[in-house]
């Protein structure tokens, strides 16, 4: 799907925690109409990445930082395919954190996911599917 061709364009893109923002890192925020410069700190920036990635591809996108504003995007599915948006929790199952990003694979006990602020930067992470909240169908944008 689009979604992963446009996210593997930006591989590698990574915070520099001792310089200013990635200056790519600061146009996924002004994707969404946010300027870096009313936050005392970077806050993190997966659905940022998100949401430049569905932007890009002219697809559905949440227009917001808190990555379980994805669960109200698109549709559900219990069968996720490449490109599709996968949801997970971050403390418990009921906390407000979270984390979104871009399905590429998964096996019997993992999730692979091609998304921002993965350690930091852009890439592929696998996580146990336990902690899967929701895996997200995207539709054109209208």
């Amino acid at each position: 799907m689009e979604t992963v061709k446009i996210a593997l364009t930006q591989y590698g893109v990574g915070e520099n925690i001792e310089k200013e923002t990635h200056p790519q890192i600061a146009k996924y925020f002004e994707s969404i109409g946010i300027n870096l410069r009313n936050f005392s700190s970077q806050p993190s920036w997966s659905s940022a990445f998100v949401n430049w990635v569905a932007k890009k591809a002219g697809l559905q996108f949440s227009g917001k930082l808190e990555d379980k504003s994805w669960l109200s995007v698109g549709e559900s599915t219990h069968y996720p395919s490449w490109g599709d948006i996968v949801v997970l929790w971050k403390d418990s199952p009921l906390s407000k954190e979270g984390y979104v990003g871009i399905f590429v694979k998964e096996t019997r006990r993992y999730v692979y996911i091609l998304g921002g602020d993965q350690r930091n930067k852009v890439c592929i992470k696998a996580y146990p599917k336990s902690r899967v909240l929701d895996y997200r169908k995207l539709k054109k944008a209208a």
